[in-house]
Parts: C-alpha cells; sequence; structure tokens
C-alpha cells in the first residue's frame, strides 16, 4: 500500500514538473538578458534578472495595445455566445419540435465544429472584406462568437437537460414568465455549467490564432497572439520579448480561471426535486 502510495505521488510529481517546466522556461527566458540565454550550459537559476524585455514588449512595442484588443474581443465575444448559445440550448432542450427537428439541429449545430479552421478563413475573410469589417475589432468578435457557438449549445444542452421540469413549472404557476423562470430559477442552478463553459470559451478566444491572423493587419486590431508571433523575422527571432509577453498573456485567464474555480464542480442541480 506504501509504495503504491510512492508510486502515485512519483507520477504525479513528474506530470507537474513536465506541465510546469516550459511556463518556468518562458518565464525565466523573459528575465535573461540575451548573453544568459543561449548561455551553455543553461542557467536555470543563476541568472541577474532584468525587465528590459517587459519594456521593450509594452512600452517601445505596441504589445500593450495588442494586449487591449485581445481582452476586448475575447470578453465581449464569450458574452455574446453565452447569451445566444444559453437561449438556444434552453429552446432544443425545453420545447420540442415536429419531425424531430430539435434533435437534428442539434446534430447540425455540432457539425459545424467538425470543420477545419482554415477552411472557412478565406470565405471569411471575403465577407468580411465586402462588409468592410477588415482590420476591426468588430470582425474578430462576430466569427469568434460564431466559432464558440455550437460548444456553448452542447454544453449548456446538457446542464439544463439534468434540471427537473418540475421546478419552473412551479414558477409558471406562480405567474412567473418562461423567461422569468429561465433567469431566476434554471440559471442559477446551472451557474456551475455557465461557469466553466465562459473559461472554455475565454480561452479560445483569447489564444485564437487562424482568423486573426487572416482578418487583421493593422496594430489597432492586430490581437497577442498575433502580435506575439509578429517577433519571428527572417533576420532575428526576439526570444525575451515573446517571452515577456507570453507571461502577460498568460495571466488573464489564470487569474479568471481561478476565480472561477469554484464554480466548475458540476452536479449541484442534480437532486433539486425529490420524488
Amino acid at each position: 500500500m506504501k509504495r503504491t502510495r510512492i508510486f502515485r505521488t512519483g507520477w504525479l510529481v513528474l506530470a507537474l514538473v513536465a506541465a510546469l517546466a516550459p511556463v518556468y522556461w518562458m518565464l525565466t527566458i523573459s528575465l535573461k538578458t540575451e548573453v544568459d540565454q543561449f548561455a551553455i550550459p543553461p542557467k536555470w537559476f543563476s541568472f541577474t534578472p532584468t525587465l528590459q524585455h517587459y519594456t521593450d514588449a509594452f512600452v517601445t512595442r505596441s504589445f500593450g495595445q495588442y494586449l487591449l484588443t485581445s481582452a476586448i474581443v475575447a470578453v465581449v465575444s464569450t458574452f455574446f455566445a453565452l447569451l445566444i448559445g444559453t437561449l438556444a440550448a434552453y429552446a432544443l432542450t425545453r420545447f420540442r419540435l415536429p419531425w424531430n427537428l430539435d434533435h437534428k439541429l442539434s446534430l447540425w449545430i455540432l457539425s459545424t465544429r467538425m470543420f477545419p479552421a482554415i477552411v472557412t478563413a478565406v470565405p471569411l475573410f471575403l465577407m468580411m472584406r465586402d462588409l468592410r469589417l477588415l482590420n476591426t475589432k468588430l470582425a474578430l468578435i462576430i466569427v469568434y462568437t460564431a466559432f464558440n457557438l455550437p460548444f456553448v449549445v452542447w454544453m449548456m444542452r446538457g446542464f439544463f437537460a439534468e434540471v427537473p421540469r418540475d421546478l419552473e413549472e412551479a414558477a409558471l404557476v406562480d405567474g412567473d414568465s418562461r423567461l422569468g423562470a429561465l433567469v431566476r430559477v434554471v440559471l442559477p442552478l446551472v451557474s456551475p455549467g455557465l461557469a466553466a463553459t465562459a473559461v472554455f470559451c475565454l480561452i479560445v478566444s483569447w489564444n485564437e490564432f487562424l482568423f486573426a491572423l487572416v482578418l487583421t493587419q493593422t496594430d489597432a486590431a492586430m490581437t497577442l497572439p498575433v502580435g506575439i508571433a509578429g517577433r519571428v523575422t527572417q533576420y532575428e527571432i526576439k526570444w525575451g520579448v515573446m517571452s515577456a509577453a507570453g507571461v502577460v498573456a498568460m495571466m488573464p485567464i489564470l487569474v479568471f480561471a481561478l476565480a472561477m474555480q469554484r464554480y466548475l464542480v458540476r452536479g449541484l442541480s442534480l437532486g433539486a426535486v425529490k420524488g
């Protein structure tokens, strides 16, 4: 028994090291001078830290603007994806359509996630060009909202299915409207699912690269992933600046995930009504 516990602990420690080692390496690169970055053997701990790369990224260069753009696009697109997707999921869960269309619509919505993103990049570029939305935050918000909608619908559909109908029927008998029952009765019960879905959508929108690369070319509309990739040129690679921007880009999502951690446990709606 003791040997098994030691074995499991060893594997957990190994997995933890494997997960945190790249993060630690990126953090140290952002604090090292260019001489220390390429030192042989590598300087894991014994180096003089410097904030030069952070100053270069967010004072000299436009990474501050990229960070603000990413925050606006990610938050707004996540909000609209949750708003539209939650209403759609509730409708597909609670209302039955003729010819079993509710199940067919659910499968069709899920099938849109099966297409490779690169397949839709050129059509989206042509559509946004015709709408004169290239190099705008609105184009990214529209695309990210549409990209996250299928996931929101399927996630929330599963959570809504766990909520007993008796709760809504009781609210309707008391004079509440269908929308009021959704807002005041159902949504508080599925708040863990809503939080988990919001975290996923925010991470996807924050880290998305392909559509941002295709639809934006100016500093005013460029997101942080595209801005970081732009530091790789044919002449040099700014490892320190890229690492500094990567560390800063990681912090908002990490803080948001930690803040939502207590809401990520499923099952609050299970057993809400006892027979």
